[in-house]
């Protein structure tokens, strides 16, 4: 795709060129970014990937779509729900351009630290219960702490991004 995009951004150019006179006219891919996005892509990923092939088991799934986020949701309770281990769903919406990519990419990562504290400090805490209290090891895998710290972050970024996520947890 990259090496097509590549080529048709040559051809728009020469004809553009040719037929108006002025080197920079309209919108190439090069112009908008998209070739810049592809070539990233191809350093970070071999090829594309199906959250649906993957049978991997996951804490947190972050989708940047809100169709996408849909389709693991889909798949996720169309699973056979084997372990019962949670996975909490995350959608923060991104528009497709480098802009909004950047800056998704930001927010997203500042997310993942911030749920990763939060439920490592969530998971000491159950531990020493389960230590003091003999909770059972069910409990100190999912609690309701969990689900409504989790609620209250993103709650929390909701209002400092100014924008909406979505979010479910699904059990495997």
């Amino acid at each position: 795709m990259y090496n097509d995009l590549v080529r048709k951004d040559k051809e728009l150019f020469s004809v553009r060129s040719a037929v108006i006179g002025v080197l920079n006219c309209g919108v190439r891919y090069t112009q908008n970014g998209i070739l810049h996005m592809l070539d990233r892509n191809k350093r970070i990923k071999s090829r594309p990937e199906r959250f649906q092939s993957c049978r991997e088991q996951f804490d947190l799934v972050i989708t940047c779509e809100e169709r996408v986020y849909d389709q693991v949701l889909e798949d996720l309770n169309s699973r056979e729900q084997e372990t019962f281990q949670p996975v909490h769903v995350i959608n923060v919406d991104i528009q497709d351009n480098h802009e909004e990519a950047t800056l998704g990419a930001f927010l997203i990562c500042e997310l993942c630290q911030c749920v990763s504290n939060c439920l490592n400090t969530l998971l000491l805490s159950a531990m020493s219960r389960f230590l003091f209290s003999q909770l059972s090891t069910s409990q100190i895998q999912h609690t309701d702490d969990m689900e409504n710290e989790m609620d209250e972050l993103l709650q929390e970024f909701e209002e400092k991004s100014q924008r909406s996520f979505l979010h479910t947890v699904c059990f495997y």
